[in-house]
């Protein structure tokens, strides 16, 4: 079986292959603890949570409040600690060797007390620890609060950012997991074509943009991570966020999924359409087509083996009247959320690029956004693409505007 063959949309999905996926992650995980030389990380983000156990809880509202973490050594252990009076999420999970109440570390929960409460985080720490191999001498933090993150460095534990080792292990998918992400994609272009079908003048931005997210949550996605649905003069410059704004007749219409599906797996290509009533303007046919040329040519690029430096260098050359207005990169990775890798256009690569090698199993998004820096509207569009031993396989497969491409 390969990357290039395998029938991921068909695939029989049952307990016995989410807990093939969630062992999977698990261990690429741990392979990555050992590469960066680390004897455990310790995981408070709620999404990193979920891609190392499986196990899902509050997870928006735990963005913000760190009131669980997950502990996995290298070899030992695999400790959630779990949100008070919720172990019972953890029960009969493959990944979890234990389950424990989590410490309340953060003010918000143990005010005058959370010094106390971090101390208590620091003995747990330093049991799985007593219980794993240790081979380096040092551990993985990510998105902690800041007095848990002092003290345990005072405590004498050597400190690195666990984040990247983490996005190393995620940037690889296996042919299990990518039948998850499949009817995640699935999902989320059954709900676009609800949106697109509903689009009319005279209802606002954000009436259009609920019929989309009802569709999502009423088929057993989760939630969208923003709301980047906008029209007209809206569309220009990009991440404008969706309005009471009422779209008119021949408006375009812009719109990047950003969508947290079934199984937990993001969903994450943009379209742009126009506002039935009026026919499309030279000047928006002239911006889609760029857009969409810019697009196929990134994709028609994206070969394994490719380092990030060179596809920057090669990859399609925006106009310089639409340079100001682009968007912040050319391809970033895609799985439980955005992830790396984040590969930069080359006139911004001095700043922000950094080099690494286009494998099989990433799930890569190549973006694009066309909006002249004088223009009152912009085009996005975008793909989600899965890396193949060959070349790359489109995740995405929802259809461009034949109005606009005419």
């Amino acid at each position: 079986m390969s990357y290039a063959t395998t029938d991921f949309y068909n695939q029989i999905i049952d307990k016995g292959l989410e807990d093939r996926v969630a062992m999977y992650r698990l261990n690429r995980l741990k392979e990555q603890i050992v590469n960066f030389k680390l004897d455990a990380v310790v995981l408070f983000e709620p999404v990193n949570i979920r891609y190392a156990c499986g196990v899902r809880n509050m997870q928006v509202y735990s963005q913000r409040n760190p009131a669980r973490y997950l502990i996995v050594p290298a070899e030992g252990p695999v400790a959630l600690f779990e949100y008070r009076s919720c172990a019972h999420l953890g029960e009969g999970v493959v990944t979890l060797d234990e389950v424990h109440p989590a410490s309340p570390i953060m003010p918000l929960h143990s005010g005058d007390h959370s010094h106390r409460h971090v101390q208590n985080f620091i003995t747990s720490l330093k049991d799985i620890l007593s219980r794993s191999t240790q081979n380096f001498g040092r551990i993985g933090i990510e998105s902690a609060p800041t007095e848990l993150l002092v003290d345990t460095i005072r405590a004498g534990f050597e400190v690195i950012d666990a984040s990247r080792p983490i996005e190393v292990a995620k940037s690889i998918k296996s042919l299990d997991e990518l039948a998850l992400i499949a009817r995640s994609v699935t999902l989320t272009e059954s709900a676009m074509s609800v949106l697109e079908n509903y689009l009319k003048p005279g209802i606002t931005e954000n009436e259009a943009w609920a019929v989309f997210n009802k569709e999502v949550l009423a088929k057993g996605g989760e939630y969208i991570e923003t709301r980047l649905f906008s029209s007209g003069s809206h569309t220009n410059p990009w991440f404008q966020e969706c309005s009471d704004k009422i779209m008119n007749a021949g408006e375009l219409v812009a719109f990047d999924t950003d969508t947290v599906g079934i199984f937990g797996y993001y969903t994450d290509f943009s379209r742009t359409f126009v506002v039935p009533g009026k026919e499309p303007t030279a000047t928006q046919k002239a911006l889609y087509q760029l857009s969409s040329e810019e697009i196929e040519t990134n994709i028609e690029l994206i070969k394994p083996g490719m380092s990030f430096r060179e596809y920057s260098q090669k990859a399609w050359k925006i106009p310089k009247e639409y340079q100001k207005n682009r968007y912040i990169a050319v391809v970033h990775g895609c799985g439980m959320t955005g992830e790396w890798p984040v590969i930069n256009h080359n006139i911004d690569w001095d700043e922000v690029g950094y080099d690494g090698i286009i494998k099989p199993g990433m799930t890569l998004c190549v973006e694009s956004y066309i909006g002249h820096e004088t223009g009152e509207e912009g085009v996005k569009l975008e793909e989600q693409v899965l890396v193949t031993e060959t070349g790359v396989r489109r995740m995405s497969s929802y259809g461009y505007s034949a109005q606009l491409l005419s």
